[in-house]
Formats: C-alpha cells, sequence, structure tokens
C-alpha cells in the first residue's frame, strides 16, 4: 500500500438484538430483524402515550459504576451514552489485544459522534434539581472526555456532532490525528439512545418517519425511518505500528473524506452532487479507482428522497466498466436508525464483512425500488451473502448528516502477515493465563466467562491464549493466573477458580503494589547429574543463559560444565565440577527470572551461592565470579579427602560442647534455630552424631567430599585470595546479605580478603536471612538453585504472614512449568512480568478472548440515584451531629451511624462517614474507616466541596478549615476524620 493507511485493530458494539460484536454479526448473516416496540420503562412525555417502534437495547440502564469508580450519585447522573461509552470503549481496547490500563498516561485520542443528548432535554430543564454532577453527565462534549479521563488517556479527546454522519466524522478525525503523528492510537466511535420522543415528531413533521417502525432501505416499500439506540467504538492504529506490534488487523482504513452540502434546496436536504464528491474525494486519497471497490455500506435511510438521491450519487461514481455490479447494502434495514452511531454501525459491519470475508445480504433487496435504476448505475442489492475472493478487497462506507456533512471512508482487506515462526512439533509449552478484576466477585464473573468460552474451543494449545491474556486481562486490583499446555486443561483451572468458595466469599489475591523479591542461592550439596535438563530443552531463555554461564566457565575449566549437567555424569559430583555448576544453574535461573521482570530486589547466597548472588547484585561481572569459582573449585578438589560435614537438628547450644579446634570439628553453618552443620574429619564428626543420635537429636551426613568451612580449608585460603587480588568488586546495586557477616552487608567489600574468610568460615544463613526479612521486608522468597533446600529452612524460621516461598527449579526433573509457576505466583502478588520472554515468537499470537464481564447489578434510569430512597435532587444537608468535649449539636444521622461500624462511638468519625454516605450516595455500609477518597469512592474536586459543606454543616465547630489545610488529609476517609478531630479539639482557626 503507497499511502498511509490506518488498521482497526479492535472493536466492539452493543446493538439492538446484538450486545456484542459476534451477535452483531450473527444478526447481520442471517438478516434479522432487531427493530420492536420501545420498552415500558422508556416511555415518557408527549408522543409516547401509544407504543413506538424502532432499534432498542437492552439494558440501557445497566452500569458497572464501581468498576469505573464512580459514585452512585454521579453515575445516576450520567448520560446513559456516556456510560455506555466507557464500558463499550474498555472492552474494543481488550478486543485490539492491549489491557487499557497499559495506555494510561500516553498520547491516546478519543474521538466520539453523538447527536446531543436527550438526557439533558428531559432533565435539565428543572433547575431546582440541577447539580454539578448533572451538568456535567448531561454535556455531549464530556462523552469522549469521560472515556480519556477514566482511562488516563492524554491524547485529543473530543465529541462531534454532524447529525446522522457523526460518528463517521468522529473517524475521520481520528484516521487524520493517527496520520499526522497526534497520537499513536485513537478510539474512535458514535452512540445513541431514543430518550424522548422529540426528534421522532420532528421526522414525522417532516415525512421521513417510517409508520412501522422499520427502515426499508432501497426497497419499493421504503416508507421512511425508525429510530434506533446503538454504540460502537474501534481502535485505530498506524497500519505499521499495529503490524510491527502483532496486533489482529479486521480491515485497514485506505482513506476518508468530509465535505458539506453547502446551500442546496434546504438546510435539510441532502445535496446529490456533494455526495459523489465526497466518495470521489475518498477514492483519490485512498489511491483505488470505483471499479476496485466490490461493496459500499450505504447511508440508505429508507426515505423515498434519501435513496435516489444516494443511489443517483453512486451511479455517478460507479458507473464505469466493471466485471460485476458494487454492491451496495444498509445495516439500517437491520437495525433502524442509529442517527449519531450510524457512521460507526456500518463501519464495523464492513470491517468485519472483510475480516470474515464475505458480505451479508441486504436486508428488503427481495423488493428492490426499480426508480432506482441500480443495474444501470453500476450498482446491486445482494439478496443473499456473497463471499469475497482472496487478495485484497476494497470496500466503502458512507453516512450523511441532516444538516449537510457528508463522510465517506475507503476500507481494504488486512493484508497478509509473515508468521512469526514454525511452531515446533514437539509438546506445547505451559504458559500462564491471567485474569484480574476490580473486585473478588467480579474475579469469580470473568473466570466463569472465560472458562466457558475456553470449553467451548476445540482442543489445542493454549499458549498463544495464555500470551493473549498476559497482554490484555492484566492491570486490575484483584489477580488469578493459570499454567496449562492445553484448552481442555485451561478451561478445568478456570472453572474450578469460578468455583472456588473463597473466592464466593470475597477471598482473592491482591496487588496492593509490586512484590519485594529476595533471591536465595543454593549452596554445594544439592547438585545432581542432569538438574534442569527439562527446563533447558523447553526454555529459550534459560537455555540462553545456562549457554551464557557455560561460555563464560570453560576458559577456566577445561571443558563444558553444561554438556556435564545435561549429559547426567555423575562427574557432576566432584567438587571440581559441583561448584561452577551450581554456580551457572544459579547464574541462568537468576538470569533468567530477570528477563521474565522477576528480577530481585536483595539476595542472599548460601556458601558458594554467594558468587551467583554477587554477580547478580552487580558486585562481580559473570567473567569474574566465572574465574574466581573455577578457581575455588579447583583448590578445594586437590585437597586430601577424608574431611566431612554432619547436618544437626539442633540449635547451636547444642553442638558448642563439640566444638573443639584440637579435634577438629568446627561449626559450618547455622541455617535456623533447630539446624545447625558440623564440619570436620569423618570419624570425629561419626563419634559426635553417636553422641547427639544418643539423646534423640536427628544428625545425618551430608553428601559432601571435603570439610568445608572448617580450618581443614586453611590451604586453599591464600591461593583464593591471590586469585581475587585482581578484581575491583563494585557496589551492590541492591541489598546483599551476606552470610558470611550473618547480616545486609554495609560497606564491607566482597574482595579476595572476604572470599578466602567465606570459604574458612561459618555460614551463617539463619542470622543473615533474619537481617534481610527485618531489614528489606520482602513479599516473596525464591531459591535460586535445582533442588528445594533454602525455601524449607527459611519455611522453618519463623517468617511473618505473607512471604511466598517460591521455587523455579524444584528438582530434577524441574520443567518449564515450573518457572511459569514461579512467574504466576509472583504476578499473583502484583509483579507486571515481561510476559513475551516466557514464550518462544511462534506462540506470540493474538487470540479472541471474551471481552470484560461487567456488573450488571447497578441500574440507573430516570430516578437520580440507585436506590429508591436516595434524594433525586442538591445533596441535603444532614443533621448536625454531635462534637467531642461536649460540644453542642443534634442525634448522629443514622445512615452516619451504619456507616462508621465501630467507629460510630466516635462522632467525628460518623460524622464524616455520613457525608460520604450523602455527597456520593454510597449504600452506608460500603463506606468505612479504611475508603479511600479517590481510588474507592471516586470522588473528585465537586464532590470534594460538597463533602467540606456537609461535614461543616454536621459540625459546625469544624468550619473555617480551608481547602489546602483538607486536601493532605484526603487520603481516606479515617485520616479525615481524624484531621476533623484535630481541628475541633485544638480549635484552630486561620
Amino acid at each position: 500500500m503507497n499511502s498511509p493507511s490506518v488498521a482497526l485493530v479492535g472493536l466492539d458494539c452493543v446493538f439492538p438484538g446484538a450486545p456484542g460484536p459476534d451477535a452483531y454479526w450473527d444478526l447481520l448473516m442471517r438478516g434479522g430483524d432487531a427493530t420492536g416496540e420501545q420498552p415500558g420503562p422508556r416511555r415518557f412525555g408527549p408522543g409516547y402515550e401509544t407504543p413506538v417502534r424502532g432499534g432498542f437495547i437492552d439494558d440501557a440502564d445497566v452500569f458497572d459504576n464501581d468498576f469505573f469508580t464512580v459514585s452512585p450519585r454521579e453515575a445516576a447522573a450520567m448520560d446513559p451514552q456516556q456510560r455506555l461509552l466507557l464500558q463499550c470503549a474498555w472492552r474494543a481496547l481488550e478486543d485490539s489485544g492491549r489491557s487499557p490500563r497499559s495506555l494510561a498516561g500516553g498520547d491516546t485520542g478519543v474521538f466520539v459522534g453523538m447527536m446531543g443528548s436527550e438526557w439533558g432535554q428531559l432533565h435539565l430543564g428543572d433547575y431546582g434539581r440541577v447539580t454539578p454532577q448533572l451538568g456535567a453527565g448531561s454535556s455531549a462534549g464530556m462523552a469522549a472526555n469521560r472515556i480519556s479521563y477514566h482511562l488516563d488517556l492524554k491524547g485529543p479527546s473530543l465529541s462531534v456532532d454532524t447529525a446522522c454522519s457523526s460518528s463517521l466524522v468522529a473517524v475521520h478525525l481520528a484516521v487524520n490525528s493517527l496520520l499526522s503523528g497526534e497520537c499513536g492510537t485513537a478510539l474512535a466511535g458514535g452512540v445513541n439512545l431514543v430518550l424522548t420522543p422529540a426528534l421522532g415528531l420532528v421526522y414525522a413533521q417532516m415525512g421521513l418517519a417510517s409508520p412501522d417502525g422499520r427502515c426499508r432501505p432501497f426497497s419499493a416499500d421504503a416508507n421512511g425511518i425508525a429510530r434506533s439506540d446503538g454504540v460502537g467504538v474501534v481502535v485505530l492504529r498506524r497500519l505499521e505500528d499495529a503490524l510491527a506490534d502483532g496486533q489482529r488487523v479486521y480491515a485497514v482504513i485506505r482513506g476518508t473524506a468530509v465535505n458539506q452540502d453547502g446551500r442546496s434546496n434546504g438546510v435539510t436536504a441532502p445535496n446529490r452532487h456533494s455526495q459523489r464528491e465526497v466518495v470521489a474525494a475518498a477514492y483519490r486519497r485512498a489511491g483505488v479507482t470505483p471499479d476496485q471497490v466490490r461493496f459500499v455500506e450505504a447511508h440508505g435511510t429508507g426515505t423515498a428522497l434519501g435513496d435516489v438521491i444516494e443511489c443517483g450519487a453512486l451511479g455517478e461514481v460507479h458507473g464505469v466498466p466493471r466485471e460485476t455490479p458494487c454492491a451496495i447494502g444498509s445495516v439500517k434495514g437491520n437495525l433502524g436508525h442509529t442517527e449519531g452511531a450510524s457512521g460507526i454501525a456500518g463501519l464495523i459491519k464492513v470491517a468485519l464483512a472483510l475480516h470474515h470475508r464475505i458480505v451479508p445480504a441486504s436486508r428488503y433487496a427481495d423488493r428492490e425500488n426499480p426508480q432506482l435504476r441500480l443495474a444501470e448505475r453500476g450498482l446491486a442489492l445482494l439478496k443473499a451473502p456473497v463471499r469475497l475472493p482472496a487478495g485484497e478487497v476494497v470496500a466503502g462506507v458512507s453516512s450523511f448528516g441532516m444538516g449537510g456533512t457528508n463522510a465517506h471512508a475507503v476500507l481494504a482487506a488486512a493484508p497478509r502477515t509473515a508468521r512469526t515462526g514454525r511452531r515446533r512439533a514437539a509438546a506445547a509449552p505451559a504458559g500462564v493465563f491471567t485474569l484480574s478484576a476490580d473486585t473478588p466477585e467480579a474475579l469469580r464473573r470473568n473466570l466463569a466467562a472465560q472458562a466457558e468460552a475456553v470449553a467451548a474451543r476445540p482442543r489445542g494449545d493454549a499458549a498463544a491464549l495464555c500470551w493473549t491474556s498476559n497482554r490484555v486481562k492484566t492491570g486490575l486490583p484483584y489477580r488469578a493466573a493459570f499454567t496449562a499446555t492445553d484448552t481442555v486443561e485451561l478451561a478445568a483451572a478456570l472453572r474450578a477458580a469460578a468455583e472456588d468458595g473463597r473466592l464466593a466469599a470475597g477471598i482473592a489475591d491482591r496487588a496492593w503494589r509490586p512484590p519485594v523479591i529476595g533471591f536465595l542461592f543454593t549452596g554445594q550439596g544439592v547438585q545432581e547429574p542432569g538438574m534442569t535438563a527439562a527446563l533447558y530443552r523447553q526454555s529459550a531463555l534459560y537455555r540462553r543463559r545456562l549457554d551464557e554461564a557455560d561460555a563464560a566457565l570453560a576458559p577456566h575449566l577445561g571443558g563444558s560444565v553444561r554438556d556435564l549437567i545435561l549429559g547426567g555424569d555423575p562427574a557432576l559430583h566432584r567438587t571440581r565440577w559441583a561448584q561452577p555448576a551450581l554456580f551457572a544453574v544459579g547464574h541462568a535461573l537468576a538470569a533468567t527470572l530477570s528477563g521474565l521482570g522477576a528480577g530481585p530486589h536483595v539476595v542472599l547466597g548460601h556458601s558458594v551461592g554467594e558468587f551467583a548472588a554477587a554477580v547478580s547484585a552487580g558486585v562481580l561481572t559473570l567473567e569474574e565470579a566465572a574465574r574466581l569459582v573455577a578457581e575455588r573449585a579447583r583448590l578445594m578438589d586437590a585437597l586430601p579427602e577424608g574431611g566431612g560435614m554432619l547436618s544437626v537438628r539442633a540449635g547451636r547450644e547444642a553442638v558448642e560442647e563439640f566444638l573443639d579446634a584440637g579435634r577438629g570439628v568446627s561449626l559450618a553453618a547455622v541455617n535456623g534455630l533447630r539446624s545447625t552443620v558440623l564440619s570436620g574429619g569423618v570419624a570425629e564428626l561419626e563419634r559426635v552424631a553417636g553422641v547427639l543420635r544418643g539423646r534423640g537429636t536427628h544428625c545425618r551426613a551430608v553428601g559432601v567430599s571435603h570439610a568445608f568451612h572448617s580450618p581443614l580449608m586453611a590451604p586453599v585460603l591464600e591461593p583464593l585470595a591471590a586469585a581475587a587480588a585482581g578484581i575491583t568488586p563494585a557496589a551492590p546495586r541492591i541489598p546483599v546479605a551476606s552470610t558470611r557477616y550473618g547480616r545486609l552487608l554495609a560497606d564491607e567489600p566482597m574482595d579476595g580478603a572476604y572470599w578466602a574468610e567465606q570459604a574458612a568460615g561459618p555460614v551463617l544463613f539463619a542470622d543473615a536471612l533474619a537481617d534481610l526479612v527485618a531489614r528489606t521486608a520482602p513479599t516473596a522468597l525464591v531459591e535460586i538453585g535445582p533442588a528445594p533446600q533454602l525455601v524449607q529452612l527459611a519455611g522453618r524460621s519463623g517468617l511473618a504472614d505473607g512471604i511466598r516461598l517460591l521455587h523455579p527449579s524444584p528438582g530434577r526433573e524441574a520443567t518449564a512449568r515450573d518457572l511459569a509457576e514461579t512467574v504466576a505466583a509472583l504476578y499473583r502478588s502484583g509483579l507486571e512480568p515481561r510476559w513475551d520472554e516466557l514464550y518462544e515468537p511462534a506462540w506470540r499470537t493474538t487470540e479472541r478472548l471474551p471481552p470484560y464481564a461487567f456488573s450488571t447489578e447497578h441500574r440507573f434510569w430516570h430516578a437520580a440515584a440507585a436506590r429508591a430512597q436516595a434524594p433525586s435532587g442538591p445533596v441535603p444537608a444532614p443533621a448536625p451531629v454531635a462534637g467531642p468535649a461536649g460540644a453542642a449539636g443534634g442525634p448522629v444521622p443514622a445512615a452516619a451511624e451504619r456507616g462508621a461500624g465501630e467507629g460510630s462511638a466516635d462522632p467525628v468519625l460518623a460524622a464524616v462517614v455520613g457525608a460520604v454516605v450523602e455527597v456520593g450516595d454510597y449504600a452506608p455500609e460500603r463506606v468505612d474507616r479504611n475508603s479511600r477518597f479517590y481510588e474507592d469512592l471516586g470522588f473528585d474536586s465537586v464532590m470534594i466541596m460538597q463533602l467540606k459543606d456537609r461535614i461543616e454543616t454536621t459540625l459546625p465547630q469544624a468550619g473555617g478549615i480551608a481547602v489546602q489545610q483538607l486536601l493532605p488529609a484526603l487520603r481516606s476517609v479515617g485520616t479525615l476524620a481524624d484531621f476533623v478531630g484535630e481541628w475541633i479539639s485544638v480549635g484552630v482557626r486561620p
């Protein structure tokens, strides 16, 4: 494609009889009629005494206000069009393969087309009931701004009203904004709700209204317009950006054009010449000729004059020599006229047709209006669906406004893209399927929805589904994550989680903040031939990191420790190979997790594990540590055999009597309150073991070749220090818990002297771990080694609740699934991993997932509040409440007392809670001391001012507080109550 193009990468819609894109496509393909009688609750005012027929969406009053942190009072004041757009925009962004939260703070633009606000007509005329919330909620201009505000999008944000062409004009503006570089992603859409009879009466008086409430575009039976509801949003990106990011492309917008009728037969009369010119201009911008256009989604209102003029204009453009006529149709035959949303309804229809490569039949095509002379004009109504050929296909969409603003867009089928790689025939990799929601109940609801959708798929690999979920279903506080290799396993896991009684009881993982991760690097004794071999085969990332460590070690070992590990060679138990092997595995595991975004905030190494910990902390380079480890292993391996080590299930005090330098028994390690290791000659250790066993103390010999961490290491200390003499250790990038000192390092260097003393002195693991926990407060401890040892010791050390103990390689048979489980657990704790690194490129393909399932619990219609007893007008002032120290006042309002819960004994807290309940119209049980004003209750500057007024009315002695003084206290209801209480008790005045 030579001209710059825009990709349509995501979409969502709700139309009559079609609550989502799949249902919309089904309605189109079966030629369904979604019109019907207006729902009873929506009949208000003159003209609605008798039933009105048109297209009406179900549940237009439903809104998940808690998800968007909108108070019930504000939600009740918002035009339902704004509420529908918010949810539709979220779903469209998910459909584009991106988490809406990932766009926060970026330059995404929002362009919305709508024909004013009938909601405002219904509510703003009663001046006594006008509130700031109703003013903002009734503004058409706020429709786009709401989306930008709630999703924190910083690009252009505007609503446009050109009558019936509004939403296609919005698309035109979005396309131009993208191509000019003004924004990188754009949301474009439209919305319409029929709330009053006014416009219907206008149509009737103009002779445009259909008597039977149906639009019959281009039919001999066409008799006018039927009004309809609808909302649709598309996500647009520059084509090159969408392809580079691997997004699915429904269709490509090749060009758009907008013009005006100018001075025609009347301001509301269509102009054939202008309609022709806007189509021709769009084709020129798209670089296409009329004979290339296979079909056009026409404006097609089903009015006698409108259809004749539009077909005449289209015929002037398309009446050229061509193999087959240009097909035309109009979705208004299925839906009715969605007015401000009609352009987006047509655009989505064309995008879906190009995506599925089939054009639906045009409803009422069986009774074609002969006055339109379609055949001689190179046009044809589709009487049956037509399958599109392979290759590029071009189509058009028209939308014309009552005031003469015309729009046309040219779309083409998505380009074929090269596959990212061949999927190997071996077993599919284990992926992590992620899901997040705003409440435990929402998490349960969405788990059930995903389980149903996954179960409906044919059995197959789950990796691509998992990768898609990582990009789309993250960013909300309550989280779930599951490892799975195929769809059957995944569906079962999702279903089981949805049915878990703990989730139903409101117990779920909540990510308050990112986790603090500590890495514990295992020491000698856990090595095993073949360790991590399966992980090496299955994880490209781990493979690269182990190869990297092997390359650093090979010059100093004279061979490949990697090959020794993977080959299952028993020589791995020799110290010469065991220590380098553990170092290589430790480095590879740590670097793999760091590559996944799960790097450490603090490290601790047990004995030889300190070398990999030093690399992870940036103290040593990989090459420096590899040289030292190889030299350490060579020196120790050359020592005379005969030494050993004894693990004792008792504390240090139980073995103190045996620590005799003359007898050659030394303290080698203190691993816990009841875990000590002795080192020395084998014969003497056997004698000590006999005594301890006689006392009922469990002992076992450690499978090592030498008496490590004892004076028997003396011959290696000087040459080891000399080997490190040429190395200048760097300052740690992160804290290092030293098992040499039993605490976090201060400014002590990890130089040659350190490594020499570390080899002979005891490993103070328990002390180092205790200091690490006390001073860095980790929320997860991850063992970095080939077998579980240190996490078991940590688990017996009396850690505080809430610290997760994880191990990505828990044994010889550990696989990439164990690695994935570790990442999943850290995600549930609040980590945002670099998910791409978990999957090979061939599995990084976007799959369709069901959109977020919003709550349908809350309904907001013409009542100004969700609950019947809530006031509908301005917020009333609650009765005064008694202040502290005998201050004068009246009784505590019942709502405040219920909301304060345990704090109801505190009259100030009760008054603040009552004021919050009144201002936001929250249920009293929703508000307590811990409720946060912005994150939980959705307060804004207007509501803060209202809250200040309510508090001062209820507590007159709190008068005089300036807004600037109040703002720092607005972290939560409790902090505000504390501030107000202090203000009153101290008697502070400005």
